[in-house]
């Protein structure tokens, strides 16, 4: 690894407990710059207390972590600058139009010009024609695109999305992963917690699968479906989901194993 050039996220045996509680237990991980990194897990595997970690709001137990090549805990301001946190509901001021949100950001952050920033980004998530309705009268997709497009402004390096389409119906959901294709692609690097298997197929360059407090595989979606036994072909191959490959490796139920492919007996 070239140390001038760091990951944006590395971790090295992170631990975190609540008193008898361990959430994580030596955590190490590296995330490239650019690109989409999924942290996979079920509910209560640690993925938010490792964002809020991350992203200063509460201090490890053990271990080191470094955002953007500064350290959590020594250098958390410099942290804070490099970073943008979007958790679980959109926190938009819902009696301010969309354009007035992010004005309102943008001027909290010493922005230059907040209304052309604004305008950049409303038309970047395609909310130009509803930037000057009230926030309480968008869809539940629509606030959690301002609300990603709000995290933003300042050109933050690194972006944590914090479980971003809880509660979201499946349009909504595609909505934002449209969004989040769109921070890829402009260079920004996202750290994705998700709990939705479909989520981190569609969007990520690499995946983590975090269980009981560890991270057990780590790697592109091709490499972790290399873990599992080849596909039985008779007539079409079913190559293995996401999901089977996370009950197999988390030790869950059959759904972890590539269901057998059989064409109908012939007459």
């Amino acid at each position: 690894m070239n140390e001038k050039n760091p990951p944006a996220i590395r971790l090295r045996g992170l631990e975190k407990s609540y008193k008898d509680l361990r959430v994580l237990c030596g955590i190490d991980l590296d995330v490239e710059r650019g690109g989409v990194f999924a942290l996979l897990g079920s509910n209560g595997a640690g993925k938010t207390t490792l964002v809020r970690i991350l992203s200063t709001l509460l201090r490890a137990d053990a271990g080191t972590a470094t955002v953007n090549g500064f350290d959590v805990a020594g250098r958390a301001a410099r942290v804070r600058e490099s970073i943008s946190l979007t958790g679980q509901f959109a926190a938009v001021d819902e009696i301010l139009s969309g354009r007035e949100n992010l004005v309102l950001v943008a001027r909290l952050r010493h922005v230059a010009d907040p209304g052309a920033v604004a305008d950049d980004l409303l038309a970047r998530f395609s909310l130009t024609g509803a930037g000057a309705r009230r926030a309480s009268t968008y869809s539940g997709g629509m606030r959690r695109r301002l609300d990603i497009a709000m995290s933003l402004i300042g050109n933050p390096p690194v972006v944590f999305l914090d479980e971003p389409t809880t509660g979201l119906d499946p349009q909504a959901r595609v909505e934002v992963w449209e969004a989040v294709k769109g921070l890829a692609d402009n260079g920004t690097t996202v750290l994705l917690t998700t709990q939705y298997l479909e989520e981190a197929e569609q969007l990520a360059d690499r995946i983590a699968i975090l269980h009981e407090g560890r991270i057990i595989v780590d790697g592109t979606l091709e490499e972790l479906k290399r873990l599992l036994p080849p596909a039985e072909v008779e007539y079409v191959e079913k190559q293995p989901t996401l999901e089977e490959i996370f009950f197999a490796v988390t030790g869950g139920s059959e759904r972890g194993r590539p269901a057998r492919r059989t064409a109908p007996s012939e007459k």
